[in-house]
């Protein structure tokens, strides 16, 4: 082995020693990260598409969402249906019409969700 390669040898071995720090940059505060940004938070929410089955409470619509799968032994197309409880401001949806909703934080003892838009209105 050359001297060469003996040196880059050891040198490749051994710590790297930092350079010295001067002393205002010793005591410089790390900035915290930034808070998320408004539309940022909001991406994990679940949303739902479904019909509106009841309009009867006041700022509270009933929403019919249906799942299709395929069972895990026998592969067959399963259908699933649940009702979730989804507040309307406005009292604006009616029976029948096609909406999405997006979770949201608990607004009473069964509303854990929220009318984001209409998809299509119902021929009544």
């Amino acid at each position: 082995m050359t001297e060469e390669t003996s040196e880059n040898v050891e040198q490749a071995d051994a710590p790297e020693v930092p350079a010295e720090v001067p002393a205002e940059a010793a005591v410089a505060v790390p900035e915290a990260p930034e808070p998320p940004a408004e539309g940022k938070a909001r991406l994990r929410r679940k949303i739902r598409t479904g019909v509106v089955v009841s309009d009867q409470n006041d700022k509270t619509v009933t929403v019919l969402v249906e799942r299709q799968f395929a069972h895990r032994l026998y592969t067959k197309q399963v259908r699933k249906t649940k009702k979730y409880r989804a507040h309307d401001e406005t009292n604006q949806y009616q029976t029948g019409d096609v909406v999405r909703i997006v979770e949201t934080r608990p607004l009473s003892k069964t509303k854990r969700w929220r009318v984001i838009e209409l998809l299509e209105r119902s021929e009544q």
